[in-house]
C-alpha cells in the first residue's frame, strides 16, 4: 500500500506548470515530449488512463491506452485545423476527476465503455496541444514528442496497477480506490485553480 501510494505522490510531483495553449516552446520532439510531463493535468489524467487499463486486464490493458492516444491524435489535428472545441480546459480537469472516481469507486467498466471514456477526454487534451503546434515538420515532431511521452504515462500507470495486482486480494482494491481517490481530490485542485 505504501509504495503504491508513493508511486502515486511521485506522478504527481511535475506540477510546475499547466501545458495549455500560449505555454512555453513548441519546436521539434522535445519540446513535446517534455509538455504533457510539465503539466499536472495531464500527468494525472494519463497515469490514470493507465492504472484504469491495469485493473481491468485483458483486452483493455492495451484497447484503453491506445484509443486515448488515438482520439488525442484526433483532437490534436481539431486544435491544428483551429477547430473550436468548446470548454476544453474544463474538459482536461473533469478528466482527472472522473477518472479518479471511476478508480475510487471500482466502476467495472467494459473494456468498449472504458475506450469510449478515455477517448471522449483525450480530445480536449488533444486539443489544447494541437492549438499551439506549429504547421511545420517541427509541429510533427511536437505531436510524435507528445504521443510518445503519453505512451510513457500510460505505461508507469499500467505499471503501478500490475504491481497493485499482485498484494494480497484485499489490498489490491483498496490500493485503486486510494489512487483513485486521490487522482479525484488533485483534478477538483486543479479545477479550483489550487494545483
Amino acid at each position: 500500500m505504501k509504495k503504491a501510494l508513493l508511486g502515486v505522490a511521485l506522478a504527481m510531483l511535475p506540477t510546475a506548470a499547466f501545458a495549455h495553449v500560449g505555454l512555453g516552446h513548441v519546436d521539434g520532439f522535445a519540446h513535446g515530449f517534455e509538455h504533457p510531463i510539465g503539466g499536472a493535468d495531464h500527468v494525472l489524467a494519463m497515469v490514470a488512463v493507465g492504472l484504469l487499463a491495469a485493473r481491468q486486464g485483458g483486452r483493455a490493458l492495451w484497447a484503453t491506452p491506445l484509443a486515448f492516444m488515438g482520439m488525442m491524435v484526433v483532437g490534436g489535428a481539431l486544435g491544428v485545423a483551429h477547430v473550436d472545441v468548446p470548454f476544453v480546459e474544463l474538459g482536461i480537469g473533469l478528466s482527472v476527476v472522473v477518472l479518479g472516481l471511476v478508480l475510487a469507486f471500482g466502476v467495472g467498466l467494459p473494456a468498449p465503455a472504458a475506450a469510449a471514456l478515455v477517448g471522449f477526454f483525450a480530445i480536449f487534451h488533444g486539443h489544447a496541444h494541437g492549438a499551439e503546434m506549429p504547421d511545420t515538420a517541427a509541429g510533427l515532431a511536437y505531436g510524435a514528442g507528445f504521443i510518445a511521452a503519453t505512451g510513457l504515462l500510460h505505461l508507469t500507470g499500467i505499471a503501478i496497477g500490475l504491481g497493485a495486482r499482485r498484494l494480497r486480494s484485499g489490498l489490491r482494491p483498496r490500493v485503486f480506490r486510494v489512487a483513485g481517490a486521490a487522482f479525484a481530490a488533485a483534478g477538483a485542485a486543479i479545477l479550483g485553480g489550487a494545483l
